[in-house]
């Protein structure tokens, strides 16, 4: 999450069930987090364990998909209203309805679509001019469904400002967003061998969402450099991290794949730092602001990503860009290179920039001594060099282990301190740093469609019914009464006809010879 916090201290393994508020003491954003946290995770546990991997509410499931023809290069899909639940995160397909403006002209108002399509999903943002956009020409193939969350501050979305505190003031809370994308797989990624039916395309599908999991795992820890002794605003005598400001450091892979092609980048404020963008003049970026103070500023020689609502969504990244020259008069900066068209273009779309603070031949600390350290950048990013620790400054270092795999946008958050000179980072009982997956993004997928070919769609979806049932009549006590009551009374006639059998019988012998016939 892009989002200016201080840490992240919800821990599942600790089993909290609420963050209590004690009389007389600080408040921290962590606090208030980790409640929330905590009450998503419970709700999401409940709804995974009674309703399954996914699943949606019988007569409201959404997401059924439906082959909708065209030319062959732009065959489209439908995603049918309702909702459904993935990983217990509930996603809802309902296209919201237009507003009414005061002075409708009916004879040209349009028809408004009532459901969402392939091309026009909300967070999809496909772009029928790139292949890759495309759906398959060759049937068939299956649309499934990726699940994942994202923050979202007033930079992307500035209603979340409140404008009565003014535009110097900074914004308030972000949001977590929980984004859905409907998207093809080619049949023959699913390695069906036995044929396609739907008992052995569901498991076929979970081996491949499996196999989309990243592997890589990361560490930090900080150390104390060798001109310590030299720095009048050390805290502590032995302090090792040496940063001026308490600090949530924010290591997010940029490219993905193996370590010889991954990048990543690096933040000292989560990566919270952003310029909303107005115009954009070739290599020159006008901004709505520079930043409060130097700290939360632009530089030249500053790492920037260009960002807007599509190219978070779509996860796929573009080359970081220098900061040239800032003109701060006009609230310009000039940039390395040319912004790439697809992004940008789009004021709806509200893009900004987002600094990362590595620098190529930036001061770095490491191994026990201060050295000029050029960093490796290759598209703006770090090389990824897997099996030694990695300086990203003031003492702070982070070490990949070898022979992982990278997913682009995956992170890890380091918090440092000044109080206590370190970071917090788990450790053994012999202080080593231990190995840790990403914090983040955590992907989910679910199948939804077999599209054999045009017009000919398997459903491939999950249902539940309600738990809830009509109230019976009498109580159960009341039934269970009743019920003994009528047990009784068969009881009580079986046993009447068993006597009055054993009577007759009785009657009948005295009135009979040996064998049975009447006396003379």
């Amino acid at each position: 999450m892009h989002a200016d916090l201080s840490r992240d201290t919800f821990r599942p393994d600790r089993h909290y069930a609420a963050v209590l508020t004690q009389q007389g003491r600080v408040q921290l954003d962590a606090d208030a987090n980790e409640q929330a946290a905590i009450q998503l995770h419970r709700a999401r546990t409940t709804a995974a364990d009674l309703i399954g991997q996914h699943g949606g509410p019988r007569g409201a499931t959404g997401f059924e998909v439906g082959f909708l023809g065209g030319s062959r290069e732009l065959d489209d899909l439908s995603v049918g209203a309702g909702r459904y639940y993935v990983d217990g995160i509930l996603l809802d397909a309902n296209r919201p309805e237009p507003g009414v403006p005061v002075e409708e002209d009916l004879a040209h108002d349009a028809q408004t679509p009532t459901t969402w399509t392939y091309w026009d999903q909300p967070d999809g943002h496909r772009d029928p001019e790139r292949p890759g956009d495309r759906l398959p020409t060759q049937f068939p193939y299956l649309a499934y469904l990726k699940v994942w969350e994202r923050a979202v501050t007033a930079a992307e979305d500035p209603l979340l400002r409140e404008v009565a505190l003014g535009s110097a003031m900074p914004d308030t809370a972000a949001r977590l967003k929980t984004v859905w994308q409907v998207l093809p797989l080619p049949g023959a990624q699913l390695e069906l061998e036995d044929g396609a039916t739907k008992d052995r395309i569901r498991p076929a599908f979970a081996r491949w969402a499996a196999a989309q999991a990243p592997t890589a795992r990361m560490a930090a820890r900080s150390e104390r450099p060798e001109h310590a002794d030299e720095d009048p605003c050390l805290v502590e005598p032995d302090s090792r991290y040496r940063g001026p400001e308490n600090q949530l450091y924010r290591v997010e892979i940029h490219e993905g794949g193996e370590a010889k092609d991954a990048t990543f980048k690096w933040s000292r404020e989560n990566g919270s730092v952003t310029f909303p963008v107005d115009e954009l003049d070739g290599t020159w970026v006008e901004l709505a602001s520079l930043g409060s103070d130097d700290k939360l500023g632009l530089s030249v020689g500053d790492q920037v990503e260009f960002v807007d609502t599509a190219y978070t969504s779509r996860g796929e990244p573009l080359p970081l860009l220098r900061i040239e020259e800032v003109d701060l008069p006009g609230r310009r900066v000039r940039l390395s290179g040319e912004l790439d068209p697809s992004v940008g273009r789009r004021p709806e779309l509200h893009p900004f920039l987002r600094r990362w603070d590595h620098r190529s031949g930036s001061r770095h600390s490491g191994s026990g001594r201060t050295k000029q350290a050029a960093a490796k950048l290759r598209g703006g990013a770090v090389r990824i060099e897997e099996g030694g620790w990695l300086p990203l400054e003031d003492g702070v270092l982070v070490y990949f282990e070898p022979g992982r795999t990278y997913r682009a946008g995956d992170f890890w958050t380091v918090p440092a301190r000044t109080a206590t000179g370190s970071v917090e980072w788990p450790a053994d009982a012999a202080r080593r740093p231990l190995l840790q997956s990403p914090k983040g993004t955590e992907v989910h997928y679910a199948p939804l469609a077999w599209v054999l070919s045009e017009g000919s769609v398997a459903d491939l979806r999950m249902t539940f019914a309600p738990l809830a049932a009509v109230i019976p009549a009498a109580s159960e006590a009341e039934l269970a009464a009743e019920a003994e009551a009528e047990a009784e009374a068969v009881a009580a006639e079986a046993k009447a006809a068993k006597t009055a059998g054993a009577a007759g019988s009785g009657r009948r012998t005295a009135g009979q010879d040996d064998e049975g016939q009447p006396e003379n």
